[in-house]
């Protein structure tokens, strides 16, 4: 992976590229920001550039033996973390088990979400996790010396996911690190990450990509008019996952859009019954597909505050959705805005911790029967 096969990033990627010319490269560091930039590419491109027998001023060289293995994500020296799930066919859960899977998603997908991970491995319906027994491969793999390169790189992907007690194993190294051992943390909410981890990365914000790159890249990767794709960049909120889904008119979104309409609907008509039954078929849904929904509702309840407001320079909707809150959005106002958004949140927090499902949904429901009133 070159930096100039990930989009945007251009001072991110100088900052980088300096540490290594420098020959100040930390030995922990953490990427982090929003879900869908390119963070856990930026940071197989450094691990390319670190250890690149040709460097060139701006890149990797892409010609030399190291570069070619790196492509492939094949070099001995490469390691990587990442949550798994655990099933009766996985012997053990650990990264090395769906490296193949890995490889594959990182490669030829190149910009993907969890859940498009979860569904490469065919666990859409697990709860992912970086379990303890990681650790011992961890240790294992960092106490030997390098193969080839000067640099052995460790790139643990969502470390907020990461078991207590393989959090304190990385701990430990992450304070007598190995020699020749560079970890690199990629995180979507690094606020969940042990805050002892933390204070001993040196960390690197990358922020959401702008709408120019993200319309550029979606012409380049679709064919797309450029109207078209700059729409399409301005929904996406700086996310290039996002904007894919858009593109491909993603199943999960449709499917969030209807729930997300019915759901106001029946509630607003008070119709308990049907509601019951709204609960029980969404109940059924994966974990991460339940968050995922209450996400997508907290950006609707946002859209529609924003269209309520009359700033619709400010609104980031597709034409359905547009369709249905120019009906929806009167609403959606001072009074309740800031308490559904509560109330949604609170949900995401009670499905992320596993909390009874049908319950958390028809405790939401009721509150938005209440909410929907003031």
């Amino acid at each position: 992976m070159k930096f100039s096969e990930v989009i945007g990033h251009q001072s991110i990627k100088r900052h980088l590229i300096n540490m290594v010319k420098e020959n100040r490269v930390s030995h922990a560091q953490m990427y982090h920001g929003v879900e869908g930039t390119g963070k856990i590419l930026l940071a197989i491109a450094f691990a390319q550039y670190l250890n690149c027998k040709n460097r060139q001023a701006d890149d990797s060289c892409g010609e030399c033996s190291s570069c070619k293995k790196f492509e492939k994500l094949i070099h001995p020296d490469l390691h990587f973390v990442f949550p798994v799930v655990k099933s009766a066919t996985t012997k053990a859960a650990v990264s090395d088990s769906f490296i193949n899977e890995w490889r594959q998603i990182v490669v030829e997908k190149k910009y993907f979400s969890l859940q498009d991970w979860y569904k490469k491995i065919g666990a859409e319906k697990g709860q992912g996790l970086i379990y303890s027994q990681e650790s011992q491969e961890v240790l294992k793999k960092l106490s030997l010396k390098t193969f080839e390169a000067d640099f052995k790189v460790m790139i643990i992907w969502m470390p907020e996911m990461m078991h207590q007690s393989a959090a304190n194993k990385l701990l430990k190294l992450l304070e007598e690190p190995p020699a020749g051992t560079v970890f690199v943390l990629v995180s979507d909410k690094p606020g969940e990450v042990l805050g002892t981890i933390l204070s001993r990365t040196q960390q690197l914000k990358v922020g959401g990509l702008p709408t120019e790159e993200i319309a550029l890249a979606l012409q380049k990767e679709y064919s797309l008019p450029s109207t078209d794709s700059i729409e399409l960049a301005k929904l996406s909120n700086g996310s290039y996952v996002a904007a894919k889904e858009i593109v491909e008119e993603s199943e999960d979104r449709a499917y969030f859009f209807d729930k997300f309409v019915a759901l106001m609907r029946l509630a607003y008509g008070r119709k308990l019954h049907e509601l019951i039954t709204w609960c029980d078929e969404i109940a059924t849904q994966s974990r991460e597909r339940q968050k995922n929904f209450f996400n997508y509702a907290l950006r609707l309840i946002r859209e529609n505050f924003v269209m309520n407001m009359q700033e619709e320079d400010l609104l980031y909707l597709t034409p359905e959705e547009k369709g249905f809150s120019a009906k929806f959005s009167p609403f959606i106002n001072d009074d309740n805005v800031w308490n559904l958004a509560e109330e949604f949140s609170l949900a995401h927090s009670h499905i992320e911790q596993n909390g009874n499902a049908k319950i958390i949904f028809m405790d939401v429901c009721l509150k938005v029967i209440i909410l929907l009133k003031q």
